[in-house]
């Protein structure tokens, strides 16, 4: 599965560039406050595995007003590197990688694998 390039962002983490995208419109669950906010990364040469990481915001166009905390490079670096080191292998092919970093935005703790995988 690749990444659109239309809306992604390109950023180096640790000498690698990556684009990564928050999905512009939200799904039915994000609108109604349901689903969190995700974004996904792949690395910009060759694409291989998504990283989608899970946050524990609101998306920006929820129907309620719910308060969301936006998506910024630096959340995005460290999503980069907890999943490099649970095992994200970027260039490989397969199916895309969870990360849930909702814990991480309240507690500062580090985040889980919100596939079920062992870190």
């Amino acid at each position: 599965m690749a990444l659109v390039k239309k809306g992604s962002r390109r950023i180096v983490v640790d000498g690698v560039t990556y684009r990564w995208r928050v999905r512009h419109k939200p799904t039915y669950c994000q609108s109604n406050g349901w689903g969190p906010l995700t974004f996904a990364v792949e690395d910009a040469t060759v694409p291989g595995t998504v990283l989608v990481v899970e946050t524990g915001s609101h998306h920006p166009e929820n129907w309620f007003g719910l308060t969301t905390r936006p998506v910024v490079p630096a959340d995005v670096a460290q999503a980069i590197r907890t999943a490099l080191a649970q095992g994200w292998t970027p260039l490989a092919n397969g199916s895309p990688f969870h990360l849930d970093v909702s814990n991480a935005d309240q507690t500062g703790e580090d985040a889980t694998v919100a596939s079920g995988l062992s870190a």
